[in-house]
């Protein structure tokens, strides 16, 4: 696949709006931040933040994907079985829970991450890192950028289209990026969140895993 050259936007002026957007919304918001901390806290317990490492924006020195740790406020319990193993999702996730993923509140930790540089706000979705061995040449392009708070295949369907057409409007997102572009991704996004659309709460309930639908192939 041949890439699309970069325009100033994706190559300079993008990362000054990731970090003005991401400075207003801790700025203004680190109420909502230290209420939802709180809530988390006597909820759900501690932790209050839910860390894992992601695949970011591939190193041009390495050629891998730079490995990050993103932050979202956690949805879960830590609740376990008498063998000490971890109940599954369904069962650990509580109404509280269920309530920061479908208004998305869960995500808004990630401020911080835009603002390290690790992710922007309009960018392919970052997902596991068990998933890096099963993206085909032209999808792992989808790593050329850094991975968005939302994107292109989140205001498409979000988890609940097939991962072929996920993927393919990732790469779609990296070869056509623009500041139009982002606006219009930054308003329907808003717009899906306020109406709550596309937004499955219990994931294992409409996707599989990427890793484990294409080794079985």
């Amino acid at each position: 696949m041949e890439k699309r050259r970069k325009g100033l936007y994706a190559l300079i002026f993008k990362r000054l709006f990731d970090i003005v957007c991401s400075l207003l919304v801790i700025i203004l918001f680190a109420w909502l931040y230290a209420i939802i901390a709180v809530m988390v806290r006597i909820k759900l317990g501690s932790p209050v933040l839910f860390m894992q490492d992601r695949p970011g924006m591939i190193d041009p020195k390495t050629g891998k994907e730079r490995i990050f740790r993103l932050y979202k406020f956690r949805t879960m319990t830590d609740a376990r079985d008498e063998n000490g193993v971890l109940l599954p999702d369904s069962v650990r996730l509580t109404p509280f829970g269920a309530w920061l993923r479908s208004t998305s509140l869960d995500e808004i930790p990630e401020a911080f991450n835009i603002l390290k540089g690790d992710m922007s706000l309009i960018g392919p979705r970052p997902l596991l890192v068990q998933y890096l061995p099963y993206y085909t040449e032209e999808e792992r392009h989808r790593h050329d950028v850094r991975p968005g708070l939302s994107g292109l295949a989140q205001v498409n369907g979000r988890n609940l289209v097939k991962w072929e057409q996920r993927l393919a409007y990732d790469v779609e997102y990296v070869n056509n990026i623009s500041f139009l572009g982002d606006l219009k991704i930054i308003f329907k996004t808003i717009k899906k969140v306020f109406a709550k659309e596309d937004i499955a709460v219990d994931t294992d309930v409409v996707e599989t895993y990427l890793d484990q639908e294409r080794s079985s192939r």
